[in-house]
């Protein structure tokens, strides 16, 4: 299967990020990714890639640029309403449904620490997303606040797709604590729910380039994630 790959940009697509597909003609499965908080780095569009040559189009809008944050790795979330995020990326989501290589009613979003936060407030929005796949999402035990006006806690409960969670023992994001509330509310969405706990493991342990990177349980989680997604993207309902 040939993969096609290239940078997004406002000039062409109407947005930045970067884009991989497998060169085909009809309509096919597709995803988008919210990236982690380090934005789009080599190996996040190493990981746009992995996810084409498993069958989809895949695209990680470059939620920085989008805001025009100059600082964006330490300043966007301190700035930026949950309500915002949302907003830019239904830009991403509109482009990649609108691709005539893309079915538009088998789309799922992935997303990865501070996306996969951001990812849960996307999809309670979005009823047309088909699978969430959330990586250790960056998750706090915090009240309501300007930015963050309702918890990922209530905002999983309007879900209308499949999740797939992914956290770890030693993660200094979300605790144990956190993340066991969080499960039970995706329990109470009424929709099917892969929840994957390793004990060991710490937040970001899937990233290449995080601090707390475990090759074998990113190798793992990566397994798992492709038979959620073939199950939920790729055979008819």
């Amino acid at each position: 299967m040939k993969i096609i790959n290239r940078d997004l940009s406002p000039e062409k697509d109407g947005l930045p990020g970067y884009l991989a597909y497998p060169d085909r003609k009809e309509g096919g499965p597709a995803v988008m990714i919210v990236h982690h908080h380090y934005g789009v780095t080599g190996h996040m569009k190493a990981t746009v890639c992995n996810f084409a040559k498993l069958g989809y189009t895949t695209i990680v809008p470059d939620l920085y640029k989008m805001l025009g944050a100059a600082d964006a790795v330490h300043e966007a979330q301190k700035h930026t309403s949950d309500g915002q995020f949302v907003e830019i990326l239904n830009h991403g989501w509109r482009y990649l449904a609108k691709r005539n290589d893309v079915d538009a009613k088998r789309c799922a979003v992935v997303g990865y620490c501070m996306g996969g936060r951001i990812g849960i407030h996307f999809v309670a929005a979005t009823p047309s997303v088909r699978g969430f796949v959330g990586y250790y999402p960056s998750v706090r035990d915090e009240g309501p606040s300007q930015l963050r006006p309702r918890h990922p806690n209530d905002a999983v409960r309007d879900f209308k797709c499949p999740s797939q969670i992914f956290f770890g023992g030693n993660d200094h994001v979300a605790s144990v604590a956190v993340q066991e509330k969080l499960k039970a509310s995706f329990h109470a969405n009424g929709q099917s729910l892969d929840w994957h706990f390793f004990q060991r493991a710490g937040h970001g342990f899937a990233l290449g380039d995080g601090d707390c990177y475990d090759p074998k349980l990113a190798e793992l989680s990566w397994s798992l994630v492709a038979d959620f997604l073939g199950r939920e993207l790729v055979h008819d309902e």
